[in-house]
C-alpha cells in the first residue's frame, strides 16, 4: 500500500506562529457555522484571546510550568498555504494520556489525508503519551471516520444537558439535605481520587489514568486560575460531601458561574454509585448558589456509565443540547503502524490456505524413536515369553533323572 507520507510528500507539519492567527480564526468560524450557528460568536471570541495572549503562551512553552502545554498546535501547510490545523494537551499532570482538542481542516483538501498527517506527527512526536483520547459529536461523520482511520474506538458516550433559569428557580426553592457539605482543598486530594475511581468503569479509568495529585491545584496554578477569573469576570465554587462511617467523599460538585450573566453557569458534577440520591440534591446546591448571581441557564454534563444520572436530568425537564462520543486510542498502535508497508492489505486466510496438510503428514523424529523403542520392548517380552516356555517343558525329564540318582543311591547300602 501507498503511504500517506508519499501521497503528500510537498506538505509540511510545523509548529503554529503567529502569521496562522488569521487562518485559524476562518477555520473556526467555518468550523462553528457547520456545527452550531449561534456560537460563531464564541468562536471569535476564543481567538481573539488567543491572539491577545499569543506572545505569553508561546513564552511559556520554552520551560516547564503549568502553563507550558496550553498552546500545543501544529499546522500543516504546503508552500504557503494551510491546509489544516490540530491543537493538542496533555489530560493529566503525568502526561501519560494527551488530548486531541480540535482538528480543523481546510474545505478543498483531503480531509482523510491531511488529518492522518497531522494526527500520526502528534503520535510520532510526543513520545510520553501511552493514550490519547478525544471527543467529538455523533453526529459528524466526516471527524467519527478520520479518527477511526487512526485507530481510535468508541470508550464512552456524553450527553451535554442546559438547565434554563426558570427550571433553576424552582430547583433552588428546595431545602437540600447536605449535612457533610465540606469546600474542597489539597487536603482532600485522597478522597476526590477515590470518588472519580468509584465512580467510572475501569476501562474508563485506566484511559484517564488520574492520580491523587491530579486534584492538587499548585501555587502557580492556583495564581494562573485567579488571573484567568480575574479576567474572563467567572467564579469558580466547589465542594464534596463527605460520608462520616465510610470515610469516604460520596458526592463532588464543581460550577463556574458567570458574573456578567452573559454565558450559561458550567457545572461537574460526580456521584458515588451507591449513592445516586445525591443527584437531586446537589443540583439544588447548585441551583441556590446561582442565584446570587446574574440570571442565567447552567449547563450540565453525564455519562453513560451514570444512567441515574441522566434519568433525573431528563425527569426534571433539562434539555438535551448536545451528544458526544469519547474515543481512545492506546499506544499499541504504534507496533503495527511502524511498518512501512501495512498489513491490512494482506488476507492472512487466502495465505495460509497453501500451507494446509493435503495428506497426513510424516511422522518426525521424536516419532521414529518411539517406535524403534516400541519395538524394541515387544521383541525383548516375545524372547523372554520364549525361554520361560522352555524352561517349562525341560522341567519334568530333569525331575525324573534326578529321582534315579536318588533310587540308586538308596538301594546301594541294601546290596
Amino acid at each position: 500500500m501507498t503511504s500517506l507520507l508519499s501521497q503528500n510528500i510537498n506538505i509540511v507539519i510545523r509548529p503554529v506562529q503567529y502569521r496562522d492567527l488569521d487562518d485559524i480564526e476562518r477555520l473556526s468560524q467555518e468550523s462553528f457555522a457547520a456545527q452550531k450557528h449561534n456560537e460563531e460568536h464564541f468562536a471569535t471570541q476564543q481567538e481573539q484571546k488567543l491572539r491577545r495572549n499569543f506572545g505569553l503562551l508561546k513564552f511559556l512553552s520554552w520551560f516547564p510550568n503549568p502553563l507550558q502545554h496550553r498552546l500545543c498546535a501544529y499546522v500543516a501547510e504546503q508552500g504557503r498555504t494551510m491546509l489544516g490545523i490540530i491543537q493538542v494537551s496533555p489530560f493529566n499532570k503525568t502526561r501519560s494520556t494527551w488530548r486531541v482538542d480540535r482538528v480543523m481542516l481546510e474545505k478543498c483538501v483531503n480531509k482523510q489525508a491531511i488529518g492522518s498527517q497531522l494526527l500520526r506527527y502528534c503520535f510520532e512526536s510526543i513520545l510520553e503519551a501511552r493514550t490519547w483520547i478525544l471527543e467529538a459529536n455523533v453526529n459528524d461523520k466526516e471527524a467519527l471516520a478520520l479518527y477511526r482511520q487512526n485507530g481510535f474506538q468508541r470508550l464512552a458516550e456524553m450527553t451535554y444537558w442546559e438547565i434554563e433559569p426558570e427550571l433553576l428557580a424552582s430547583l433552588a426553592q428546595a431545602e437540600p439535605d447536605l449535612p457533610n457539605l465540606l469546600p474542597v482543598s489539597n487536603a482532600d486530594a485522597q478522597l476526590l481520587y477515590q470518588l472519580d475511581t468509584a465512580s467510572m468503569p475501569p476501562l474508563v479509568r485506566q484511559v484517564f489514568d488520574r492520580q491523587t495529585h491530579d486534584f492538587k491545584t499548585g501555587l502557580i496554578g492556583a495564581l494562573a486560575d485567579a488571573v484567568k477569573q480575574w479576567l474572563t469576570k467567572s467564579e469558580i465554587v466547589s465542594g464534596y460531601v463527605f460520608e462520616p462511617q465510610r470515610k469516604a467523599a460520596i458526592g463532588y460538585f464543581q460550577l463556574k458561574i458567570d458574573r456578567k450573566g452573559e454565558k450559561p453557569h458550567v457545572a461537574t458534577l460526580t456521584v458515588h454509585p451507591a449513592y445516586t440520591w445525591l443527584y437531586p440534591e446537589l443540583l439544588s446546591q447548585m441551583a441556590r448558589i446561582t442565584q446570587d448571581f446574574p440570571s442565567s441557564s447552567l449547563k450540565v454534563a453525564s455519562a453513560d456509565y451514570q444512567p441515574e444520572g441522566e434519568e433525573y436530568l431528563e425527569q426534571i425537564g433539562a434539555s438535551r443540547i448536545e451528544h458526544t462520543l469519547i474515543m481512545s486510542r492506546s499506544v499499541w498502535h504504534k507496533v503495527r503502524e511502524s511498518k512501512f508497508v501495512s498489513l491490512e492489505g494482506i488476507q492472512l486466510p487466502e495465505m495460509l490456505q497453501g500451507l494446509q496438510p493435503a495428506r497426513k503428514p510424516i511422522p518426525g523424529g521424536m516419532l521414529w524413536k518411539q517406535e524403534k523403542r516400541r519395538q524394541m520392548l515387544e521383541r525383548a517380552k516375545l524372547n523372554k515369553l520364549s525361554k520361560l516356555s522352555k524352561d517349562n517343558i525341560a522341567l519334568p525329564n530333569q525331575k525324573v533323572n534326578l529321582e534315579g540318582n536318588s533310587q540308586s543311591s538308596t538301594d546301594n547300602p541294601q546290596e
